[in-house]
């Protein structure tokens, strides 16, 4: 029984280093996605959608071994508490990894169309904003760090502004048709990006599960704010 529940952990502390390596993946793909949107780079693109391939394996990989520790291992208390936290937050990890690619596809969509130079920035920034996001929420849930997770909705702020304050730069488009045609994809892109800061978010609330064993949404303004231990 003892070697049993060790090889158990084993089989959990690998699960984590893999959900560690997805988050780098899926962090990494949403950086490109929008350096290949800044730069006009089709080959960068391409890259982003093709590594989605190994984004998808990962993924895979870590929900088949938690359905299989849950079927043979019958874990209990924290351990069951963990395989939930990692099931979902590799649910969100692949989402943000399907949402550089549909950055990556927009793009190509749309390469034959003049670009705005203030719209690129405005992206941009969102993007410096998102990508430290992830990287947050995957270091909560490296170190079990409840304050960590409770900054995630502070940082998301300023992702939601840039996303609203889009429409405006877009409909300031609206003279210039090819222009106004490419603005309005970029809105889309606006989108994608910061339904990435939402997934950071998730997740940050799946580690605070993990952590506390009562999940709470962050940002429901019907609940008072996640407790700290």
């Amino acid at each position: 029984m003892q070697e049993t529940r060790h090889r158990f952990h084993e089989r959990l502390e690998a699960l984590e280093v893999e959900i560690r390596q997805l988050g780098e993946l899926a962090e990494m793909a949403v950086g490109r996605a929008v350096d290949a949107l800044e730069r006009g780079d089709a080959v960068l693109a391409e890259e982003v959608i093709a590594g989605d391939d190994e984004v998808d394996e990962h993924y895979m990989s870590i929900e088949q071994q938690i359905l299989d520790l849950l079927a043979t291992q019958s874990p209990v208390a924290s351990d069951l508490r963990l395989l939930t936290a990692i099931l979902h937050i590799n649910l969100h990890l692949e989402r943000i990894g399907d949402m550089a690619v549909n950055i990556a596809k927009i793009f190509r969509s749309i390469a034959d169309l003049p670009p705005s130079a203030t719209i690129l920035l405005h992206l941009r920034e969102m993007g410096d904003v998102v990508r430290p996001m992830i990287r947050t929420a995957m270091e909560a849930f490296a170190t079990r760090d409840i304050d960590l997770c409770l900054r995630l909705p502070e940082m998301d702020d300023p992702v939601d502004r840039l996303n609203l304050g889009m429409y405006e730069e877009v409909v300031a488009l609206a003279s210039e048709p090819r222009l106004l045609e490419w603005g309005l994809r970029m809105q889309v892109i606006a989108r994608q990006l910061e339904r990435v800061g939402d997934h950071a978010v998730d997740i940050a609330e799946q580690v605070g599960f993990l952590i506390t064993g009562e999940f709470r949404e962050f940002t429901d303004a019907s609940h008072p704010p996640a407790p700290r231990v």
